[in-house]
C-alpha cells in the first residue's frame, strides 16, 4: 500500500502521502484480519464500516481499495483528476465510502451514528472502525462523540487515533504525548490502548462494555524533524 500511496500522489502532484504513510501499517493490519468487509459486495448490511475521519489520507484509502481488489491500478492513477471517482477526500462516489470526510472532526461523530444504528435500530453485528488524525483531536465535535459513545455503550465502535505529531503548519498540541490522549479519552469513559509497537504484533481488541480506543504511534520521533505545511509538494 505505501507504494500505491506514493505513486498516486506523485502522478497527481497533489495529496498527503506522508499523512497516509503514518497510518499505512494500521490499515494493513485491519485489512489483513480485523475488518469484516466484502469489497465486492460493499452494500451488504452485515459489512463492517471503515470511516477515514482524517479524509486527507485519501491516497492510503485508495491504496487499500486497490489492495482489496475494489479498484484497478489504472483507476488508482486517476487520483485527483477531473471526473475521477478518486477525489482528494473520499466521497460516497467510490464504494464502500459511507460519507465524505473532507472536514476534520466529523468522522467520529458520524461513526457514532452508524454504530448506534447497528446496535440499537438495525441490530446488526457489524463493527465501525474510525481512523482519526491527532490534529482533529482538538475539535469539540470529537469529544462530544466520545462522550455520547460511552454513554450509549457503543461497544461496536473502535476509534483509532493516528499520532504522527504534525498538524497543518506546526506540531500538534500534544505532540508525541500518547499518555495525554489516553488520559483524556479515559476520562470520557473509553478504554484506551496505547500501541507503541508495530501494529502487526498487537492483540485483536476485545469487545468492551464501552468503546474500544487505540492510540497508534507506528513511527518513533525523528531528531530535528523538518516541519512544513501539510500537502506542500516535496518532490
Amino acid at each position: 500500500m505505501p507504494e500505491s500511496d506514493f505513486r498516486a500522489s506523485a502522478v497527481a502532484g497533489s495529496g498527503h502521502p506522508t499523512s497516509s504513510m503514518s497510518a499505512a501499517d494500521i490499515i494493513a493490519v485491519l485489512l489483513d484480519g480485523y475488518l469484516s468487509l466484502d469489497f465486492q459486495r460493499s452494500d451488504g448490511p452485515r459489512n463492517d464500516h471503515l470511516i477515514f475521519s482524517k479524509g486527507h489520507a485519501s491516497p492510503l484509502y485508495y491504496a487499500m481499495l486497490k489492495a482489496a481488489g475494489a479498484i484497478t491500478d489504472d483507476e488508482l492513477l486517476t487520483y485527483c483528476t477531473f471526473g475521477s471517482r478518486l477525489e482528494g477526500h473520499p466521497t460516497p462516489r467510490i464504494p464502500p465510502t459511507d460519507v465524505a470526510t473532507g472536514s476534520l472532526g466529523q468522522g467520529l461523530p458520524i461513526g457514532v451514528g452508524v454504530a448506534l444504528t447497528g446496535k440499537k435500530l438495525d441490530q446488526l453485528p457489524y463493527r465501525v472502525w474510525v481512523l482519526c488524525g491527532d490534529s482533529e483531536m482538538t475539535e469539540g465535535s470529537m469529544w462530544e462523540a466520545f462522550q455520547y459513545a460511552a454513554w450509549a455503550h457503543l461497544d461496536n465502535l473502535t476509534a483509532i487515533v493516528d499520532v504522527n505529531r504534525l498538524g497543518q503548519s506546526r506540531e500538534t498540541m500534544l505532540g508525541w504525548d500518547l499518555d495525554g490522549y489516553a488520559t483524556r479519552t479515559r476520562a470520557f469513559g473509553w478504554h484506551p490502548i496505547i500501541v507503541g509497537t508495530p501494529p502487526a504484533s498487537t492483540p485483536k481488541p476485545s469487545p468492551l462494555r464501552r468503546g474500544n480506543y487505540s492510540v497508534s504511534s507506528p513511527l518513533p520521533p525523528r531528531p530535528d524533524p523538518a516541519d512544513y505545511w501539510t500537502g506542500e509538494p516535496r518532490w
